[in-house]
Parts: C-alpha cells; structure tokens; sequence
C-alpha cells in the first residue's frame, strides 16, 4: 500500500466493512512501538440520547410514567380537541 503526496492511504474493503468504516467515519492514527495503528473512534451518541441525558433528573414534577402516558394520550373518557381541519 502506498502513501499519497498528501498523506493518505485506502482502507481495504474489507477491512472498512469489518469495522463497520464508512464515508465520514472518524478514525484516528495512533503510534504502538514503532508501528502506526488505525482505530476507528467511538461515535458520539446520538443526539436523541445526549438530550435524555441532559434531562435526566431534572423534573420538578412527581409523576409516574402511566400518569404522564395518561395525560399524553388523553384519558379515557376525556374530550380531547379534533386539533386544526387539516389534521382531520
């Protein structure tokens, strides 16, 4: 495998498929007693789960998860708005 003039190199296919490499991967170089080594880096999570986390423990609010359900979902016997026409 060669090195280009601006430093880079192909991955072989298998191993990007092994490592599950793909376009827009981080990976980083690092130096092991004289050998470099490519690590594929740790994806950062997702933008749904950093939010949870950020949230996590901060309600004021002592509720059950089946009474927020409840008040999410109407509760039964309780008139809920048809919302706007186009929603109809």
């Amino acid at each position: 495998m060669r090195v280009t003039s601006k430093g880079q190199v192909t991955i072989p296919i298998e191993i990007r498929d092994r490592l599950g490499i793909v376009p827009s991967s981080e990976v980083e170089f690092v130096e092991e007693g004289g050998q470099v080594v490519l690590r594929k880096k740790a994806s950062p999570p997702a933008r749904g789960r950093r939010l949870v986390e950020a949230m996590r423990g901060r309600s004021t609010v002592k509720m059950t998860t089946d009474q927020i359900m409840a008040l999410t979902r109407g509760a039964p016997g309780r008139r809920t708005s048809p919302g706007p026409p186009a929603c109809r």
